[in-house]
């Protein structure tokens, strides 16, 4: 059978069975594939939420990894039992509609194995798993722990935007490039997060980086954070995640400032055991008094602007510049969802 026929196959079905609902949440909607092993077919199935499920007949002895309990991808032992059969299953569902075409592919590849392997369908389900689970390690490394701190200190911001605002995602430019990380007409925020220990350093990458929007303002908000054990105590990085995909009205474009931030629904397996405190929080107004670089200082001090690929180090350790109070904050907030409405 060949991948064209067995994708298009495997697509009606789930078509099939999602017209139909299941009636209890414990319960699937199945269908057996001309797919067989010595343990029976191959089945697709759906769930009473509309998930989408690979059955892959087994021993009732045999034992099933348990590395694979992801946000997007999920591996499970299920028995079901029919009016005459029982049959035990390595059940893969799709957790996320979105990722259904790629849950497809996925999909006919574990039924192409099977079909060269049909003595052992689960090493063939592992062989495929892991080629893909390469694949997508390729493309998308780990965060480093620099990098899971600054997207942390970023969906912190975003949350709070997104509790006022379920559009407020929009306002996230730092993933495309912008050199602030939130923008909205003329108030922009930047964020700065460290798990150093001591003083206030934040990074400064180019001489546009702390100028502010014409006729607007700008914010500097410091993060000291400090990674948690995963016991319960402090904020799951993955956790903060969903909770922006929960309180935003557009996950699709959503996922896709994560994925330029070098986070995808895949990862949610790499990042579950971390979590980060937040020992220290000040938002500073970039004004004239606040120190820096930018080229419009410069050239209004008539020094012709000619470096690239400027970076350097502001120190915030002092009394001065004074953080803004907390009402002044939620100020800044306010204005920065009024400018879209």
């Amino acid at each position: 059978m060949t991948d064209e026929t067995l994708r298009r196959l495997v697509e009606e079905c789930w078509t099939a069975l999602r017209a139909e609902q299941t009636t209890d949440e414990r319960r699937l909607r199945a269908t057996q594939l001309p797919v067989t092993t010595e343990s029976g077919p191959l089945a697709v199935a759906v769930d009473h939420e509309g998930n989408r499920h690979l059955l892959v007949p087994i021993h009732a002895h045999r034992k099933i990894r348990t590395d694979l309990e992801g946000s997007v991808l999920r591996l499970r032992k299920r028995a079901l039992e029919g009016e005459e059969t029982y049959q035990t299953y390595a059940d893969l569902a799709c957790l996320h509609d979105e990722f259904g075409d790629l849950f497809t592919e996925l999909c006919v590849d574990v039924l192409t194995a099977t079909e060269g392997l049909p003595g052992n369908p689960v090493k063939a389900l592992y062989r495929v798993l892991d080629h893909w689970k390469a694949l997508f390690q390729i493309l998308t490394p780990p965060l480093a722990p620099e990098q899971l701190a600054g997207l942390f200190g970023e969906l912190l911001v975003l949350n709070r935007l997104l509790e006022r605002d379920p559009s407020a995602h929009r306002f996230w430019r730092g993933p495309e490039g912008y050199h602030h990380d939130f923008s909205a007409g003329i108030s922009a925020v930047e964020v700065k997060s460290t798990t150093a220990s001591d003083g206030r350093r934040p990074r400064i990458h180019g001489l546009n980086q702390l100028e502010a929007p014409d006729g607007g303002t700008l914010c500097l908000v410091w993060f000291r954070l400090r990674r948690a054990a995963a016991s319960g105590v402090g904020t799951p990085f993955v956790g903060t995640i969903e909770r922006a995909l929960g309180l935003c009205d557009d996950e699709v474009s959503l996922l896709g400032l994560l994925a330029r931030a070098g986070y995808r629904p895949s990862d949610a397996d790499r990042y579950h055991d971390v979590s980060f405190m937040v020992a220290e929080e000040k938002w500073y107004r970039v004004d004239v008094n606040f120190p820096g670089l930018t080229a419009r200082a410069l050239n209004a001090a008539g020094v012709t602007v000619s470096a690239l690929d400027v970076e350097y180090t502001i120190d915030l350790s002092g009394a001065f510049p004074a953080p803004l109070p907390k009402g002044r904050v939620e100020q800044m907030i306010d204005i920065m969802i009024q400018e879209s409405v």
